[in-house]
């Protein structure tokens, strides 16, 4: 109720502010009038987004990729138009994805190729990965993708593979309890993802966003924290790893 109040009285507004600007422009006709386009609801928000999972892990992440200067970087099925397009800002990026892309960008190269199967190759490709967001989908069906029980294993299995000895690997997923919520996304327990990595990767920095949207950068792995998910039901962890 207190919703549908504030967008009525945004509407009295706007129509009040249409007839001053008409008013104001009298028989000016540098801009004639066009069809009316309420916009009711932008007047009560914030100056744009600055919180979330993606606003977080792809300024944070991107900002690491600029301090280490890696030879090659190349994503994961991230985000094309938050992370990927940052990287892009200062340097080449490689991407893979399952779904196809069409448009051409400078600095970014793309391959249409399912993760969970690896080219040959590919092994030993690069010295710095990132797969932001991304590897909880793989198996459930969301993108077309096999279904597969155990697909987000054999990315990180295949990651390994591409992934040169000492370089870098960038890795965020879903936190919290452990659960499939089909077909959105799988959530991942830390405790699970910290024994899940231990076996390839030094973990370099742990950072995550809680259930708010708000980030915290490079946290001490507590065994509290560790137990309840740093307070998360659905967050973001965000991992950067070396390979050993």
């Amino acid at each position: 109720m207190k919703n549908l109040y504030k967008t009525f009285c945004s509407y009295i507004v706007c129509r009040q502010n249409l007839k001053e600007i008409q008013r104001q422009k009298g028989k000016d006709s540098t801009f004639p009038f066009g069809k009316n386009r309420w916009i009711l609801k932008e007047r009560f928000e914030e100056s744009g987004t600055m919180s979330g999972h993606y606003f977080h892990q792809d300024l944070y992440v991107a900002s690491q990729i600029f301090k280490h200067a890696p030879v090659k970087h190349v994503d994961i099925g991230s985000r094309t138009d938050g992370f990927v397009a940052h990287v892009a800002v200062f340097r080449e990026i490689e991407i893979f994805d399952i779904r196809e892309q069409t448009k051409k960008v400078k600095n970014v190269i793309f391959n249409k190729a399912d993760l969970t199967q690896l080219p040959e190759n590919l092994k030993n490709y690069c010295d710095s990965i990132s797969s932001l967001h991304a590897i909880e989908h793989f198996g459930l069906g969301r993108y077309n993708d096999t279904i597969d029980y155990y697909g987000y294993l054999k990315a990180i299995a295949n990651i390994v593979e591409i992934l040169q000895q000492g370089g870098k690997f960038y890795f965020s997923v879903p936190i919290g309890k452990q659960r499939i919520e089909f077909n959105a996304h799988r959530v991942f327990s830390v405790s699970y993802l910290i024994e899940l990595l231990a076996t390839n990767f030094e973990i370099n920095r742990f950072s995550y966003v809680n259930d708010a949207g708000d980030f915290f950068e490079s946290v001490e792995l507590t065994e509290a924290g560790i137990e309840n998910n740093f307070g998360c039901w659905y967050g973001c962890g965000i991992f950067e790893l070396t390979k050993k």
